[in-house]
């Protein structure tokens, strides 16, 4: 029995996964918005709200850990500089999923991961991939 035992296995190994989760948080925080598949999108919003919650902490420790992370100094200053001052109200769900529609290819359902504060439609978020 799985018990207890959270999160989406998405077919992949438990360091394939790790490294596709970290990815996916890397580019959410660079580009503030990314196109992925609907249960891609679900998992990665676990990780990037516990990411933002350690912005908002604002310790050297939380710098640490988010530097642990993210491994790069960059990721690091945009979280904390920029990302999580957004969020300081708010006390959880930094990030929303829009469902747009079916990948061609494959018919895998498609979603927008973005962040909360911003709203964005279905037509304005299948057109573009990032936000300037």
């Amino acid at each position: 029995m799985r018990h207890l035992k959270d999160g989406r296995k998405l077919n992949r190994s438990a360091a394939h996964r790790k490294a596709l989760m970290r990815n996916l948080v890397k580019a959410l925080l660079l580009r503030e918005q990314i196109r992925t598949t609907d249960a891609k999108a679900k998992e990665l919003r676990r990780w990037a709200d516990r990411i933002v919650t350690l912005g908002k902490r604002n310790t050297v420790h939380a710098r640490r850990l988010a530097f642990a992370y993210l491994g790069s100094r960059a990721l690091v200053h945009r979280l904390f500089d920029e990302v999580a001052p957004r969020f300081q109200g708010r006390a959880g769900g930094y990030t929303r999923v829009l469902k747009i529609g079916i990948r061609r290819g494959d018919a895998a359902p498609l979603s927008i991961v973005t962040e909360r504060g911003e709203k964005k439609t279905k037509a304005e978020g299948a057109g573009s991939q990032q936000t300037s």
